[in-house]
């Protein structure tokens, strides 16, 4: 039973005179405020603060958190973001005193603990990608696709070389053209196959001298391995150019093949999506990159090395580096709960993740084809884009009407309309962590919501404090604030 009156705002729950805490009076002389601070930085208002007890504070805040979605609390099947349960052993180790009272700013013989955890993350990394250079500092996937481009661009530019155009396949992630075009290169988008791969020919006819990085995601975005890739592989590096493979979808392949064995020269992790870490509200985020031996001198500084002879870590910065990308070594504390899955898993684990992710897929692809049909490949890996264009035209049920309905059973709803290659797409993917049960549960759930009237759906969800705002006004012109201050 929620307490609705909790749920308030904290400005609605407001009444004067009320506190958190009560202060005794000061045991020091008194002196006027304008006398210790600048009296041009002191508000000539009072600040409008609501004035709520303790109790208020808390009841409104957990009971906030309970309207949230998590992967926690339900299933949560987003294709493409791969948002798996987060092992709280993980969160334990990695709030330890030994490592959360660190600063980075320390000299470097209090650190050497850290330094050795973060190490060996940048040798299991190289390991597990088949790439032996690593630098762990990229804050997030999208700034590790970023930062490897402008190794790259740094790389070509040290060769006399001037390569303009980044090549990607048009079911790539978006963040791949974003990065690019940042880093500033021209972006050429290809077409895809009609099995929903490279095209050969497209891939052909855009390679040139001018070529710098081909990036594809391997599984690609449709969830479909790349079955060309060596020879993608070759094609690019004939031209000159550099692979780079988006590891967005590492949690298929583990153990299986790795990018550096299939022609990759450069890569990122997702350590959340792939080793684990808090996923959500935007981060926290951490986009380790692993290149060729011949890129090493390019990456951002410093990677920590290991003077074996004098048994110390060490921080260096790289010969040739583009600098920082962020600061101090990284975002350490997701960095350290890869470290702990890593470990917890070794080799067969991390195999076995990847056997149970594809396994998923598949089955809950198998279960829900024949009412959500997946135009390209007959078996999937860790994900898959089905199509609701024939319920569309037949009953008018949308992608976004089985989203939204979805919300009212408390499932989250999976990413829909991308890949934009696939009409009134749905992409689902149900990662390792889940069982048979909630597969199960979820697919019946996507039955019975295509079987209600589409009149109904198309005004759900029908059990959340909203239904169905205005997506774009809402991104352009968020309102912050539910009320004005009393």
């Amino acid at each position: 039973m929620r307490n609705q009156l909790a749920t308030e705002s904290l400005f609605g729950l407001s009444h004067h005179g009320r506190r958190g805490a009560r202060f005794p009076a000061a045991d020091v002389p008194v002196k006027p405020l304008d006398e210790i601070i600048p009296k041009s930085a002191l508000s000539t208002e009072p600040t409008g603060l609501p004035e709520v007890t303790e109790s208020d504070v808390i009841r409104h805040f957990v009971n906030l958190s309970t309207l949230n979605m998590c992967v926690d609390t339900h299933f949560y099947p987003l294709g493409s973001c791969t948002m798996k349960y987060n092992p709280k052993r993980h969160e334990r180790l990695a709030s330890l005193p030994g490592i959360v009272d660190l600063h980075p700013y320390q000299d470097l013989s209090g650190l050497q603990g850290m330094l050795e955890l973060l190490y060996e993350t940048q040798e299991m990394l190289a390991e597990i990608s088949g790439l032996p250079a690593v630098s762990l500092q990229p804050a997030a996937g999208a700034q590790g696709e970023f930062t490897a481009l402008l190794t790259a661009k740094a790389y070509f530019e040290d060769r006399g070389e001037k390569r303009t155009k980044v090549l990607f396949p048009n079911s790539a992630h978006g963040t791949n053209p974003a990065s690019a075009a940042i880093a500033g290169f021209e972006c050429v988008q290809l077409a895809s196959s009609k099995e929903g791969l490279v095209d050969l020919d497209d891939l052909k006819a855009h390679l040139d001298d001018q070529t710098a990085v081909f990036m594809v995601t391997n599984p690609n975005t449709l969830g479909l391995f790349e079955k060309d890739i060596k020879q993608i592989a070759q094609m690019v590096h004939d031209a000159g150019g550099l692979v780079y493979i988006d590891g967005a979808n590492m949690n298929a392949i583990l153990g299986f093949t790795r990018p550096g064995d299939f022609g990759g020269d450069m890569m990122h992790y997702n350590v959340h999506k792939t080793f684990t870490g808090p996923h959500g509200a935007g981060g926290p985020g951490s986009g380790p990159i692993a290149v060729r031996e011949f890129l090493a001198d390019f990456l951002p500084g410093p990677v920590i090395k290991r003077n074996s002879a004098e048994n110390e870590f060490t921080l260096e910065t790289p010969p040739k580096s583009i600098g920082r990308v962020r600061s101090f070594y990284g975002n350490i504390g997701i960095l350290v709960r890869g470290y702990c899955y890593l470990r917890t898993l070794g080799a067969a684990g991390l195999k076995a993740v990847s056997e149970n992710a594809v396994l998923n897929a598949n089955y809950l692809k198998a279960i829900l084809k024949d009412v959500l049909p997946v135009p390209n490949g007959d078996l999937c890996m860790h994900e898959f884009v089905a199509s609701a264009s024939k319920s569309k035209s037949e009953n008018g049920i949308t992608a976004m009407d089985i989203a939204k309905r979805l919300l009212d059973f408390g499932f989250h709803a999976p990413t829909v309309y991308f890949p934009l290659v696939v009409p009134e797409a749905i992409m689902i993917e149900p990662t390792e962590t889940e069982s048979k049960e909630t597969l199960d549960a979820f697919a019946e759930t996507i039955r019975n919501i295509l079987q209600e009237d589409p009149e109904f759906l198309h005004l759900a969800p029908h059990s959340t404090k909203i239904s169905r705002p205005d997506e774009v006004v809402a991104a352009r012109n968020p309102i912050l604030q539910c009320c004005e201050p009393q």
